[in-house]
């Protein structure tokens, strides 16, 4: 049975807050070593988890599911590279657009492909790398997809910070190559990301359960 988010203080969800944000702190004081990657993937792990404790039907578990690709993806990067991660994220995607749209195709599909091929372009002119495009193009779909708006300014929010996160590993291939620009930016804006859609696509989905 799901706890009415409105109700109580959700305990899980700060520690996966304070997970996210002492790994960040973690990694600039250059802490290396197995703790680091399964700290790396705690942060949104314990996302995941905290959604599916909530999760009574399909969509419920559809987005603890995506939690827990982004979680994988986040350990895979430190551990078989950038190409397995990658792969774990891009089913999180695809899976995201299908929960983020749905109801909302007919009307919203000009709006996700615009979205999709926009940011698999600017992923393409960073790296030259057509893989880049293609997983750029998912990431981009689950941003145009979440921006119809269908759980609220949250999870809207949080899927451009995804966006922008990920563009900004791009760049450091190559223009921002040696700045300290994405090294900054790049964990807060994806944590930050993956816990404003976690947070609004959760509540929308209980409202409508206790509504």
């Amino acid at each position: 049975m799901s706890i009415d988010l409105r109700a109580r203080p959700q305990m899980l969800w700060w520690f996966a807050l304070f997970v996210g944000a002492s790994y960040f702190i973690a990694d600039k004081m250059a802490l290396q070593g197995p703790d680091m990657v399964a700290w790396k993937g705690f942060g949104v792990g314990l996302l995941a988890l905290w959604a599916a404790r909530h999760a009574d039907d399909v969509q419920g578990w559809a987005i603890a599911t995506i939690l827990a690709a982004g979680a994988t993806g986040d350990v895979l990067i430190e551990t078989h590279g950038l190409v397995a991660g990658a792969l774990a994220f891009l089913i999180g995607h695809l899976l995201a657009i299908a929960l983020y749209a749905r109801g909302a195709w007919r009307r919203g599909w000009p709006l996700v492909v615009c979205v999709a091929v926009g940011v698999s372009v600017v992923g393409y002119a960073l790296t030259g790398a057509a893989g880049v495009a293609v997983y750029a193009a998912a990431l981009g779909g689950m941003a145009g997809a979440a921006s119809l708006g269908r759980f609220g300014r949250w999870p809207m929010a949080g899927a451009w910070l995804f966006v922008v996160s990920d563009v900004l590993l791009f760049a450091r291939m190559d223009v921002l190559a040696g700045s300290v620009i994405p090294s900054l930016l790049i964990w807060p804006t994806y944590f930050a990301g993956q816990a404003l859609i976690a947070w609004g696509v959760v509540s929308t989905l209980v409202a409508e359960q206790h509504g």
